[in-house]
């Protein structure tokens, strides 16, 4: 089992991390999943021993591993986790096969079996033809593995990700996101992976952690981010598209939804609707639940196609069936439904 609690990390007067806990169970695949400059990189750093938290506890497997209330932290050779960096971060002047050795020979494990663990990771990772290759005469993809490797040679009971694929081509990421879920299974180790990708997080987590100015927004599965998304900013940071957040402000007897009167019945005077992409439609003319805006975008998405509007500083997208035939830059009316599919308070909080 994996437990944060009540962490925070300061830097001088900067809170990167403001009080997160969360608990995971053993052989969980955790996603940090954020913008950037969100703290979940300091996050990482303190779960590998690399920060010591301002106040809070990281605890691996029933054992405090960090305490910031009591400024003491196990050191990162003895908390039984691996840290795999963005920059691969290895050894030049070692071949692939010396790479992944090195952490094996450090811990004193005996030569022959040290020989025999190197052969079995650099199988499992399908690199063995590389071992006697430096890190400058294979690919990024291929050093990226062999990183990979270097970390589970010794067998920890929790692997650490830093955004190992963003330096990975887009064909390249997809193919890696299957090989890390594989290996996922084969280690069964718990594993904590930091991304700004919402796909990577949506296609591998069993338990995502939704991160914004240091605090999580939200903590499920991700079938629950996307079905009950907690906060504004999760409704229009998960999914692809991501939700339509509408402003609906009380305007004499009636109410303006993104600055038009419709027949609608908030919960409070102002506040925020929430409208699936899916749920919007393209309508010739206008309707009392439309909007008129300007079509900045339109682009194919699984066999269906996303249209965007702009109006002032409101963004819809709507996903259709069919492919508008209204040129870039012309007027086109979105029509919300009735209803909204939920509502956020001004400060982002779900009601109900």
């Amino acid at each position: 089992m994996l437990e944060i609690r009540n962490l925070t990390k300061s830097f001088n007067t900067f809170e990167a991390v403001k009080d997160v806990s969360i608990t995971v169970p053993d052989g969980a695949f955790l996603v940090l999943l954020g913008p950037s400059g969100c703290g979940k990189t300091t996050l990482l750093r303190m779960l590998a021993g690399l920060e010591l938290p301002t106040s809070g506890q990281i605890i691996f497997d029933g054992k405090i591993v960090s305490d910031g209330d009591e400024n003491w932290s196990v050191d990162p050779a003895n908390r039984n986790s691996g840290l795999v960096f963005q920059s691969y971060a290895l050894w030049p002047h070692m071949s692939v096969r010396g790479n992944v050795e090195w952490p094996l020979k450090v811990a004193h494990m005996p030569r022959s079996e040290r020989a025999a663990r190197v052969d079995e990771v650099l199988k499992l990772l399908d690199i063995h033809s590389l071992g006697n290759r430096y890190p400058n005469e294979i690919s990024g993809g291929q050093q990226q593995r062999v990183a990979i490797a270097r970390t589970i040679a010794p067998k920890p009971g929790v692997l650490l990700f830093d955004e190992p694929l963003s330096n990975l081509d887009a064909k390249l990421r997809v193919e890696m996101r299957t090989e890390l879920m594989r290996l996922h299974r084969a280690t069964g180790a718990t594993t904590v992976y930091v991304t700004h990708d919402q796909i990577e997080a949506m296609t591998m987590a069993s338990h995502v952690a939704v991160i914004n100015n240091g605090r999580v927004q939200q903590f499920g599965t991700p079938f629950d981010l996307i079905e009950q998304p907690q906060t504004s900013f999760v409704a229009t940071f998960v999914g692809t598209p991501p939700n339509n957040i509408v402003p609906v402000v009380r305007n004499g007897s009636g109410y303006k939804v993104g600055g038009r009167h419709m027949p609608v019945e908030p919960p409070c005077d102002d506040c925020l609707a929430m409208y699936r992409a899916e749920a919007l439609r393209l309508v010739d003319d206008e309707t009392q639940h439309s909007l008129a805006m300007e079509l900045v975008e339109v682009s194919a998405i699984a066999g269906r196609v996303m249209v965007t509007g702009l109006a002032r500083d409101l963004r819809l997208t709507a996903v259709v069936e069919h492919a508008h035939n209204a040129p870039i830059g012309s007027t086109v009316h979105f029509e919300l439904p009735d209803n909204p599919q939920c509502w956020f308070s001004t400060d982002g909080e779900r009601i109900g």
